[in-house]
């Protein structure tokens, strides 16, 4: 059974950076594509990012793209997402997801993490 456990949310001030971190145990992690996915209060939970088993593809949504980056290390069963120039309607949970297929819908993911609280102030 694969399990992931997400980690480095915070409380960060609009403009500032946070780099959240997703391990994974108990499956063959590179030949998943992973990806990053948010949900916000009241919202549905949306695609953020995404990145091949081999790491050489990514895509971004838009309202991230140019501030926002993911990145993997096999050898260490992790992914990473580096968040520049955040704003307050980046404040979410974020979930990393592990799936078979590469893309950005829910569907392409079979597993998930709790998440990781991310609150951008003001």
């Amino acid at each position: 059974q694969v399990q992931l456990v997400e980690s480095g949310g915070g409380l960060v001030q609009a403009g500032g950076s946070l780099r959240l971190s997703c391990v994974v145990s108990g499956g063959t992690f590179g030949a998943y594509a992973m990806g990053w996915f948010r949900q916000a209060p009241g919202k549905e939970r949306e695609f953020v990012a995404c990145i091949s088993w081999t790491g050489g593809s990514t895509r971004y949504a838009d309202s991230v793209k140019g501030r926002f980056t993911i990145s993997r290390d096999n050898a260490k069963n992790a992914v990473y997402l580096q968040m520049n120039s955040l704003k307050p309607e980046d404040t979410a949970v974020y979930h990393c997801a592990v799936g078979e297929a590469y893309g950005s819908s829910l569907s392409s993911f079979s597993s998930w993490g709790q998440g990781t609280q991310v609150t951008v102030s003001s």
